[in-house]
């Protein structure tokens, strides 16, 4: 149900730039990859702020009966993956986000970059 795992997509977005997150970008993955519908890249300032984000994003998400699937990195907040299937979360400190460059690797996908309102 793509409409639903936008929605969920824009909904941790938002909750990302709410704490402070930045470079907020929704790929559109479903049309050139079955890992899932929606990528969510989000990059923060220093570990803990990875990971508070993480957890703002679990918990709002969780407000609407949406548990994530997987959660990994949790423990070094360099690079936080929230699997919800339809959508992935990652969230990265900035010199991790740029080294692996998911943007770039999925060149082809459209992205939405949302901004604080």
């Amino acid at each position: 149900m793509a409409n639903r795992a936008l929605e969920t997509a824009r909904k941790a977005g938002q909750v990302a730039l709410a704490k402070r997150g930045f470079d907020v970008k929704i790929l559109k993955m479903d049309n050139i990859s079955s890992i899932c519908d929606y990528f969510v890249i989000v990059s923060g300032d220093a570990d803990v702020h990875v990971k508070a984000i993480s957890n703002a994003v679990c918990d709002e998400l969780l407000d609407d009966g949406l548990k994530p699937f997987h959660k990994e990195g949790l423990d070094t907040g360099n690079w936080v993956l929230l699997d919800y299937v339809d959508v992935v979360v990652h969230i990265f400190r900035e010199p991790v986000r740029t080294f692996y460059a998911l943007e770039k690797l999925w060149g082809d996908a459209p992205i939405e970059e949302l901004k604080d309102e």
